[in-house]
C-alpha cells in the first residue's frame, strides 16, 4: 500500500462495491457500472468487463480510463464522492489467476457472467468529502504524491 494515501480516500473505496468507469473513442466518451474489489496492497481495483462490449473495445484502443465511486445522496453535508485517473491492465495466466481470486472471493457467482478480469492502476485520486466540510477536497498523485 501507498502510505500516501489518505486513510479518507481508502475508506470510501472500502465502503462501497461499484464504480462508474469512463472510457473514450474517437473524442466519444462511455461510461459503465461496474462491481470491483480493491486490493490496497497493490492500490488496484479489479473488475470484469466483456472485451466484446464498447466499454471493453474501448480499452483495447485506449487504456487510459476514468472512474468514479460516491454515496448517492441529497443531503449536502453527507457528500462523498471520489474521482480517478487510471490505467486498465488485461492479464493472462499467473497474474490472471490473482486477480480473478479476489475477484470471485467477493464475487463467487461471477463464474456464471461471460467476462474479462482486468485491473485498474491509478495514478490520481480526489475526494471531495462534505463531512469534513462543504466542498473539501483531498488529492493523491502516483508522480508527484500531492
Amino acid at each position: 500500500m501507498d502510505k500516501n494515501i489518505d486513510e479518507r480516500i481508502l475508506n470510501l473505496i472500502n465502503e462501497h462495491h461499484v464504480l462508474t468507469l469512463a472510457t473514450a473513442a474517437g473524442n466519444k466518451p462511455y461510461c459503465c457500472n461496474c462491481y470491483y474489489v480493491y486490493d490496497e496492497a497493490a492500490n488496484i481495483f479489479v473488475v470484469k468487463i466483456n472485451e466484446n462490449t464498447r466499454h471493453g473495445r474501448e480499452i483495447n484502443q485506449n487504456s487510459s480510463v476514468a472512474a468514479s465511486i460516491f454515496l448517492e445522496t441529497d443531503e449536502l453535508g453527507k457528500i462523498q464522492g471520489l474521482q480517478i485517473t487510471a490505467k486498465a491492465v488485461y492479464y493472462t495466466a499467473k497474474e490472471l489467476d490473482y486477480v480473478k481470486g479476489i475477484y470471485l472471493k467477493k464475487y463467487p457467482y461471477a463464474l456464471a457472467v461471460k467476462g474479462d478480469y482486468l485491473t485498474l492502476e491509478p495514478d490520481f485520486y480526489k475526494l471531495t468529502d462534505n463531512r469534513f466540510g462543504i466542498g473539501k477536497k483531498l488529492t493523491w498523485n502516483r508522480i508527484n504524491k500531492i
